[in-house]
């Protein structure tokens, strides 16, 4: 760790603000593609856990749909520091019997045990919002729950990944992009200029504290 970085940490360690618990990372089809992308993301993922976060999850934007399959396969081969969960548009719903090989893992991999690292790739918050909305009319019209009753819980209990994040971090300086829209109402939103290829320990170290330097209102 060099010196910058050493006076970072521990000025967040000497912090009175709270440290977030839960992270969020957005990402793009196109930050994974640089080199060094997928290292840095492991690093990232390490840094999290190594400074107080509990939870992280990675939101990896994507408008090729074509190049999903091939990021979820390199995603699910990170090196992570903690049990990971890596989802896709193909664990929203069970894949059917002609299903291949790497939807039948998807699968598998959505009825994993909780995991502290969730990834997601290629679904985005508006999608994942109507999946929830679909599952609830399905619901309904099955007879299985009255309309009347419907509440916030229960577009929560459908999501992919429902937790709430604490900081929700976006490198690059461009638009945070469709991402967990019903979840991050409350976050704290932080935006970097540095790419995410750039990105280093004490590019987090600053989000974090610029995190502990906030007071949250939660919409107040």
């Amino acid at each position: 760790m060099g010196l910058y970085d050493a006076y970072l940490a521990i000025r967040h360690r000497l912090h009175e603000g709270s440290s977030p618990e839960h992270i969020a990372l957005v990402l793009t089809e196109r930050d994974l593609l640089a080199d060094g992308a997928f290292d840095t993301l492991t690093s990232a993922l390490r840094w999290a856990l190594e400074y107080g976060a509990t939870r992280v999850t990675v939101s990896v934007s994507v408008l090729d749909a074509s190049v999903v399959s091939t990021l979820t396969r390199e995603l699910r081969r990170l090196d992570t520091p903690a049990p990971t969960v890596v989802r896709g548009p193909n664990d929203v719903s069970p894949p059917d019997e002609s299903a291949d090989a790497e939807d039948r893992t998807s699968l598998d991999d959505r009825t994993s045990p909780d995991a502290p690292i969730r990834i997601i790739v290629g679904l985005g918050g508006k999608a994942e919002f109507a999946t929830a909305v679909r599952e609830l009319a399905i619901d309904v019209d099955a007879g299985r729950l009255d309309p009347r009753a419907i509440d916030a819980t229960d577009i929560t209990d459908r999501l992919v990944f429902p937790e709430e994040p604490d900081l929700v971090i976006k490198t690059g300086a461009e638009r945070l992009s469709d991402f967990a829209i019903w979840q991050s109402v409350y976050a704290e939103l932080y935006f970097t200029d540095v790419n995410w290829r750039d990105f280093r320990k004490r590019d987090y170290l600053r989000a974090v504290l610029d995190f502990q330097d906030r007071q949250r209102r939660f919409g107040r």
